[in-house]
Formats: structure tokens, C-alpha cells, sequence
């Protein structure tokens, strides 16, 4: 048993003696991680007593040099200033709140995402951002109707440029089916599909984008039909019941470079 405050030794499966560390504020218990040694898990402890007592303190006074993880930083601020405590590094605003990954680098979202992101730590990897549910990764763009592999400033934009605002009013999503991409000249409005197999092959053009993914659609299951080893995603149409998707399908035309694939 260790004799710093907030302190307290742990055995791991092996019978490695390592230090836990953790405090009590506003009537809540609060852990603050796993120690090498008594020092290090007390000195994190003496930091977050330090953090709740001295009100100026914020996001940007932290040090990497402090033993006190970043996260349980900004958790705790976000606990002494809203009375919220989130154990991912959530901050609350007024309207909206902010997830930190590091004191100059924040994504914004609406309080809608509150109680999803307090209970989904994003993971960062290779400029994707991801959560993982039923230990599968989730690229977060799927909340908000961005399909995967979907191109920034193609199939969606950030309408005030800003990429870390995730708020719903803040996204705008330009081609919502896989294959699909609209297009506007001269006032007309078009929506041009392709698929890709060996490199991308046109499949048409059609005057709504209800046509478009359905012609994406029947595309991929004639090539499958044809023996193209490919998943291809299937686009679920929205705006069709099943009557009239079966109509467009039976309908709609595409490129005889794909009827006729061998």
C-alpha cells in the first residue's frame, strides 16, 4: 500500500508492483491513471489537485513536461468549469464543444454528439479519424453522411473551410452515392456515374441523382453477373420505395461498354 495521497500500488498478473493514481472533486472519483512508480502516480495527483483549486488555469497552460495526461487535463478542467465530467478530453462552450487532441489542435462538434463522443475516444491515423464500436473502426465521416473514400471538395465540403468543425450546419454533402458526381454548367444540372473495375468506366449520365445511383447499382451487379471478383458498395436510394427503384432498375440505360464486358 503506498503512503502519498491518492496513491495506491497494484499488482499486475506477472506480480509487477505498479501505482494508481486518483482524487475525489465535487463529490466524484476521479482516476488518473497507471504509474510506474509511488512518485510519478503522486505527482499527477498533486498536478490535477493544483488544476481544480486555481481557476485560471486552462487548455493552453498545459506542459508535456507534466506527468498528468493531456486528456485527464482537459477532462478535469471541463469537470471544475461545467460540472460535466467526460473521460474522453471533451471542453463545453455555450453552443457547441470541442474534442483536444493536443492544446493547439481541437475538433468542434454540436451538443447533439455529446453523449456519443464522451463515450467514443477518436483515434487519429493517417490524417482519417476514427472510433471503434464492436471492436470494429468507424471513420467518424460515416455520422454525417460522408461515405467512405468520399473526397473533401468533391463528395462534401466544410462550408466555412474550416475541416476540425464538425457541426451539422458546417458540412455539405455534394455526391451522398458511391459512383455518383454531379454536375452543374450553364444551368443544367447532371449527374455522371462511373465505376471503377481496372481504372474508372463511365456507365451514363442521368438528370437526377436517384437515377444515377441506381444505374450505379445495376452496373456493379452486371459486372458481378459477367464474373468481376469485386465487392462493389451498393448504394441504398433514399427517395425510392421498392416499386419504383424496381422500375428505374428495369428502366434506367447504361454504357454498353459495361452490358457488353466480357
Amino acid at each position: 500500500m503506498a503512503n502519498l495521497p491518492g496513491v495506491f500500488s497494484a499488482k499486475k498478473k506477472n506480480g509487477t508492483v505498479y501505482y494508481r493514481s486518483s482524487m475525489n472533486f465535487k463529490g466524484k472519483h476521479i482516476s488518473l491513471g497507471s504509474y510506474t512508480t509511488e512518485r510519478e502516480a503522486y505527482a499527477a495527483y498533486k498536478k490535477a489537485h493544483e488544476l481544480c483549486e486555481d481557476k485560471t488555469k486552462t487548455i493552453y497552460d498545459y506542459n508535456y513536461s507534466y506527468i498528468l495526461p493531456f486528456d485527464k487535463w482537459v477532462s478535469i478542467l471541463n469537470f471544475r468549469d461545467n460540472g460535466i465530467y467526460c473521460k474522453t478530453p471533451i471542453y463545453i462552450l455555450s453552443t457547441y464543444f470541442l474534442y483536444y487532441f493536443t492544446p493547439e489542435y481541437a475538433l468542434k462538434f454540436d451538443v447533439d454528439d455529446l453523449f456519443y463522443y464522451s463515450k467514443h475516444t477518436i483515434q487519429r491515423r493517417g490524417g482519417h479519424l476514427f472510433v471503434a464500436e464492436y471492436g470494429t473502426q468507424f471513420n467518424i465521416l460515416t455520422r454525417y453522411g460522408i461515405k467512405n473514400f468520399a473526397v473533401a471538395g468533391k463528395d462534401y465540403r466544410f462550408v466555412n473551410g474550416d475541416n476540425t468543425d464538425f457541426r451539422y450546419r458546417n458540412i455539405e454533402i455534394i455526391n451522398k452515392y458511391h459512383g455518383v458526381t454531379h454536375h452543374m454548367e450553364r444551368g443544367i444540372s447532371t449527374y455522371t456515374v462511373k465505376i471503377h473495375i481496372n481504372g474508372d468506366f463511365q456507365v451514363g449520365t442521368y438528370q437526377t441523382e436517384a437515377e444515377a445511383a441506381v444505374a450505379y447499382n445495376k452496373a456493379a451487379t452486371l459486372l458481378q453477373t459477367k464474373g468481376v471478383k469485386k465487392n462493389f458498395p451498393k448504394n441504398f436510394v433514399m427517395e425510392l420505395n421498392e416499386i419504383e427503384y424496381a422500375a428505374l432498375y428495369n428502366k434506367i440505360s447504361i454504357s454498353p461498354k459495361i452490358r457488353n464486358w466480357k
